[in-house]
């Protein structure tokens, strides 16, 4: 069955959320304030509002410059036009308290609950704190403010201003509610160091649901412990040790799992565990090796328990303030109208009510806009290119045509009944449930668009006998079972290559991987990464890797800015021989991949022919198709002048 999460077919569409803990207006208490109470219940009214925090720290200084002409709207209302046809703010609103109303609302009254501690305990977070704070995060990722920031919007959407107000000062405010009841004791102090410092030891796994068929592989493995790596890699169901046959992370003292902890520091090298259960998973281990412990030079000792020190009060602070602010929450009086039909016509135009206090819906859309309207207009501005697109081609979107559509995507991944049909209506529980999302919110955001963009590109989609073929050879061939140091530095990686040299066995190999890779996967498993298979996306890596035998070591292979060494330890056995048996299922898999790449270079297309004015984002386009009328129109009129 396929996985459920590699089912964006629409992904091309932008309909995604960024979630992100307490992002309200930083001016919410004022705005409470001024709003009209006619629609509030005839209650006591609060008397005090808390006040918002401290004025927004950040200043832009071009970080959040968009890309394009800017441009005015001449119609407030409009937010975008589409090839002359607009967007207006109210269709806008309407699809962001749709998809975002409910966190956005939340949002806002955490804001509010935590306001109104700070100020029942004289705490203020001054714009100074929010600006340390926000150097104090740049430095840990070893860069300057305006790069943090930037990077901050580029990766997660989250603008300088947002960053400030709806991030860094919760946090801030949260800590000072905490502070004082924190406090870390010598005990954990040693338990850190240990932890960080100690012996570690390296295991394999085999890990299965099914408590008979862990105990049948169990029983090979303890008939024969050097098959513990090849039972790992067929037969574990945990996908990312076994692809490395086993092998987990070096397990550390008081990591967090005693039960683990404590079996695999009993075991000696090549000694299998017995079975034990944790959740619904039954696993058992095998001792790989024991890492001995690193004593820290003395002159650094007062710098390592100052960093210990540290990382515990900052890991207590973040666990005290989640539990003060669960507490906030409980001790406040709120009653959520948004999403209750019933409430919502007692309560026309109101999305809350907090001790008290009506929280109007328009604060919450405008809210939800400012949060993700540009996100979302650009998903609406999609819908606007594609539904012009389908008129342009006599085309329509029939429910028939959705109907199948779910029909197919159901089948695609698995969902089916006893008798070989589509369960339909698991598959719409299924993706409703992890999206959090309505029937109706998955048809419009996902089904209309998927079976639009099919309707667009049907023509230009073919699997041929060559995709086939290397389909096959990439899914159900051998894979290059290899072991990898990977390089940063070129003189580097040729230093590591003359030691490989020098000493060419499997276990040196490894320790020189564990020393001196720079890729995480290779590093903690002495270079053991997944086997790399055929037609994957990277043919350089790929033909070195098929190239080897079993025990060569290749040479030094640049790819992607970076410097790879591999070792052959041989290749896996194909899953079956038979073409025509996988035939159709390569098929189906390969016109639907080829399906979303030609959906989406469609809308590309779309995207760059159009002429587009968005005032969210404040930016146009004069879109190729547009640039190509002017053109014409200049050339008609250059030639009437001349005759």
């Amino acid at each position: 069955m396929r996985s459920v999460t590699d089912r964006s077919v629409t992904g091309c569409l932008c309909f995604s959320m960024i979630c992100f803990v307490l992002l309200p207006a930083a001016t919410f208490g004022q705005q409470l304030r001024s709003n009209s109470n006619a629609n509030q219940p005839n209650q006591n009214r609060t008397t005090a509002d808390p006040k918002p925090p401290s004025g927004i720290p950040i200043q832009i200084n071009g970080a959040n410059a968009r890309a394009g002409n800017a441009v005015t709207p001449t119609n407030p209302s409009v937010v975008a036009l589409v090839n002359g046809q607009p967007i207006t703010r109210d269709e806008l609103g309407r699809e962001c308290l749709t998809r975002h109303g409910e966190q956005a609302l939340e949002n806002m009254l955490n804001k509010y609950v935590i306001q109104q501690a700070c100020e029942a305990q004289g705490i203020q977070i001054t714009q100074r704190d929010i600006d340390q704070e926000i150097e104090r995060m740049a430095s840990q990722f070893k860069l300057n403010v305006k790069m943090y920031l930037q990077l901050l919007e580029n990766d997660r959407g989250v603008t300088p201003e947002q960053y400030a107000s709806d991030i860094v000062w919760p946090m801030l405010a949260l800590r000072s509610l905490a502070r004082d009841k924190i406090v870390v004791t010598e005990e954990e102090m040693k338990k850190a160091y240990e932890s960080q410092y100690g012996p570690k030891v390296q295991v394999r796994m085999i890990a299965s649901r099914d408590r008979k068929k862990a105990e049948d592989l169990w029983r090979q493995a303890k008939a024969d412990p050097t098959s513990f790596r090849r039972l790992a890699k067929e037969h574990s169901e945990d996908p990312e040790s076994a692809s490395v046959e086993g092998l987990l992370p070096p397990i550390r003292k008081y990591s967090g799992d005693d039960e683990i902890e404590n079996l695999a520091f009993s075991l000696r090298v090549d000694q299998i565990s017995e079975i034990i259960t944790i959740a619904d998973i039954h696993l058992f281990l095998q001792c790989v090796r024991h890492i001995p412990a690193t004593t820290p030079p003395p002159e650094s000792m007062n710098m390592v328990n100052q960093t210990i020190r540290h990382d515990l009060q900052e890991q207590k602070l973040r666990e005290t303030a989640e539990t003060v602010f669960v507490t906030l929450r409980e001790h406040s009086n709120v009653q959520t109208i948004l999403g209750n039909p019933e409430l919502e016509k007692q309560h026309p135009g109101v999305a809350a009510f907090i001790n008290r206090q009506a929280v109007p819906m328009s604060m919450v859309i405008d809210e939800a806009i400012k949060r993700h309207g540009s996100k979302v207009l650009e998903g609406e501005i999609h819908r606007k290119l594609i539904e012009q697109m389908l008129a342009a081609n006599g085309l329509k979107v029939e429910q028939s045509d959705i109907d199948r559509e779910i029909a197919r995507a159901a089948d695609y991944y698995g969902c089916i009944n006893s008798d070989g049909t589509p369960n339909i209506d698991e598959w719409i529980r299924t993706v409703c449930e992890e999206d959090g999302a309505t029937y109706e919110l998955y048809v419009r955001d996902a089904v209309w668009p998927t079976v639009a963009m099919k309707k667009l590109v049907a023509q230009k989609v073919q699997v041929t006998e060559e995709d086939l073929q290397k389909g096959f050879e990439s899914n159900y061939g051998p894979r290059a079972e290899i072991l990898a140091i990977v390089q940063s530095n070129q003189r580097t990686a040729q230093e590591v290559w003359q030691m490989a040299r020098s000493n060419p066995t499997e276990a040196f190999f490894g320790e020189l991987a564990n020393q001196y890779s720079v890729e995480p996967t290779s590093r903690s498993n002495y270079g053991k990464v997944p086997p790399i298979r055929r037609h994957s996306g990277q043919p350089t890596l790929e033909n070195a890797a098929f190239k080897l035998q079993p025990g060569e070591m290749s040479g030094i292979i640049e790819v992607g800015g970076q410097y790879v060494i591999l070792r052959s330890q041989g290749f896996t056995t194909p899953v079956t021989k038979d073409f025509n048996a996988v035939r159709d299922e390569l098929y189906k898999d390969l016109l639907e991949k080829k399906t979303r790449k030609a959906m989406s270079d469609e809308l590309e297309r779309l995207t760059a022919a159009a002429m587009i004015e968005n005032y969210i984002d404040n930016k146009a386009q004069v879109g190729s198709t547009a640039r190509q009328a002017s053109m014409g129109a200049l050339q008609n009129s250059s030639q009437g002048t001349a005759r």
